[in-house]
């Protein structure tokens, strides 16, 4: 059922419209009395998932007993983060999901299923994991709140991945990461209905049907005039119809197609947001459609100081590094740790260019010799930045001082960029 609906391709819903469309919802819902919010962790700030759980917060009071951000394999938020992002909120309300040890696995999908929507390539079964206090809570309403994005695992970040892979643990997301990347990543983004998400939807199907989900889903897009992001839609309601309105809006927002591939392409990284290439990589993910063979893919990267933000899925990138498909799939064959870690093997396969394009990481805190060990160019950060100045970018095509043709990104989190062949063949 759908409680509220707002948006367009060419909407602009200010924070009364974001207000309105909580108590809206919550009004139809009627009175609860235990209720868990499961936001998304601060790297995915400009969802406007902090400022949505605060007026759900304001709304409901002392109903919402326990505040779960979906932190899936990153580090937990600092008390600073907190309160940036959920602003009034007490802190005492926020839990820590620890995805290595606090899950529960509710049941497993059958291997011939993965081997039928993986078309063969796969026959592993899945299990349906969630953080405890989502299953054992006791809650009468569980709110997921996130955005709608194009996505590289998933093909349309959120509704029931805000659970089983937010909330979820290690062999769920290790698992759904390799699914995505054995079917191909260039397969699945942009598209809402792929082998990832009709696994995720069966597990929910089969396990999650009981609890008391509302799903509140933003579609984010840039203003042309103003370089802005403002909210384009917020869909609010318990069944898949509420992602798939949001996964539409999404398309016509967040998905550049071009008429021609891209030979130099130049993405900023906000310091406060990309602190790893775990998710720094979206620079490389959400471009790779566009970008044309032997194109250069430049990345300015002031707040970088990892690879993994988890301690030992930082090991595996510093030991095996974004070498391409076939030397991963040879690493994982014949080395337990990556083979106990499918979702950092599939991150070292999403993060490679398969030697079709070049990647430099201009970074603020890691060496050149750290940045080349894994396989990567390195480029000065201090030299880069005066010559590709973010602030004086805009988010297109560029013509620097010259003659340099270039395509600036200030975002890579906010979109997916395609060259229309390679999307459509």
């Amino acid at each position: 059922m759908m409680y509220f609906e707002k948006g367009s391709e060419n909407a602009v819903l200010t924070n009364a419209d974001l207000e309105n469309g909580i108590k809206t919802a919550l009004e139809k819902l009627g009175k609860r009395n235990k209720v868990l919010i499961i936001p998304p962790d601060f790297t995915r700030f400009h969802s406007r998932a902090g400022d949505l759980t605060v007026y759900a917060y304001n709304h409901l009071k002392d109903s919402v007993t326990d505040i779960l951000p979906a932190l899936g394999t990153h580090t937990a938020m600092t008390n600073e983060q907190l309160s940036e992002m959920f602003p009034g909120i007490p802190k005492l309300l926020f839990r820590v999901h620890d995805w290595r040890n606090d899950v529960v696995t509710l049941g497993r999908i059958p291997s011939e299923f993965v081997n039928e929507i993986t078309g063969g390539l796969l026959s592993f079964d899945f299990p349906a994991q969630v953080n405890k206090l989502v299953w054992q809570g006791g809650h009468d309403l569980i709110l997921s709140i996130g955005q709608v994005v194009p996505h590289e695992v998933i093909g349309m970040a959120n509704y029931n991945k805000n659970l089983l892979v937010g909330t979820g643990g290690p062999e769920g997301i290790n698992k759904s990461h390799f699914v995505g990347a054995a079917y191909g990543m260039e397969k699945i983004m942009g598209r809402a209905d792929n082998p990832v998400r009709k696994l995720l939807n069966k597990a929910a199907d089969t396990y999650l049907k009981d609890l008391p989900v509302v799903y509140v889903h933003t579609v984010i897009g840039r203003d042309q005039e103003t370089g802005k992001l403002v909210v384009r839609g917020l869909f609010i309601g318990d069944d898949y119809s509420v992602f798939l309105k949001a996964a539409e809006l999404s398309l016509k927002v967040n998905f550049t197609l071009l008429d021609e591939p891209l030979k130099k392409v130049v993405v900023y990284l906000d310091p406060s947001e990309y602190k790893s290439t775990w998710l720094g990589n979206k620079s490389i993910y959400r471009t790779r459609m566009a970008l044309a063979d032997g194109a250069e893919l430049l990345i300015l990267a002031p707040g970088l100081q990892e690879f993994g933000e988890d301690m030992e899925i930082d090991r595996l990138i510093r030991k095996y590094g974004y070498v391409g498909t076939p030397s991963v799939l040879k690493y994982l064959e014949e080395n337990d740790d990556l083979k106990n870690n499918l979702s950092a093997a599939a991150h070292l396969i999403h993060g490679s260019s398969e030697g079709r394009f070049s990647i430099t990481y201009c970074p603020g805190r890691l060496s050149k010799r750290e940045i080349e060990s894994v396989n990567f160019n390195y480029a000065p950060l201090d030299d880069m930045i005066k010559k590709y100045n973010p602030g004086k970018l805009k988010d297109e095509f560029n013509i620097m001082p010259g003659g340099e043709k270039i395509f600036f990104i200030s975002n890579p989190a906010i979109g997916l960029w395609a060259y229309k062949k390679r999307f459509f063949d």
